[in-house]
């Protein structure tokens, strides 16, 4: 029983090492900022779609999620992270994001 009861133990630790709370933290960070940019720019695309917007908005709106998915790029590529990785699982309900 001992044995059973050191492995679940170990089983429900925290891993609390520096890198890894950083990296997990980043991933949490980058997931949140990854899902409002995918939404900013589909409400961009319908904006676009229905004529709401100048000319000059579109080109402001297109080169700001440009740049936002280019910074978005780097930090990934920092912490060693892929575009999956941020898409988080919620079980029954599927994924978080949507797959690309």
């Amino acid at each position: 029983m001992t044995s059973q009861h050191n492995r679940t133990s170990r089983h429900n630790r925290l891993d609390l090492e520096p890198d890894t709370v950083e990296r997990d933290l980043v991933k949490l960070v980058l997931t949140v900022v990854e899902l409002l940019r995918q939404l900013m720019e589909r409400q961009a695309l319908r904006r676009f779609d229905e004529g709401d917007l100048s000319e000059e908005q579109e080109e402001r709106i297109g080169l700001t999620l440009m740049l936002l998915d280019d910074r978005m790029t780097e930090l990934r590529e920092r912490y060693g992270l892929r575009p999956e990785d941020l898409n988080l699982d919620l079980g029954p309900l599927g994924p978080l994001l949507p797959r690309e």
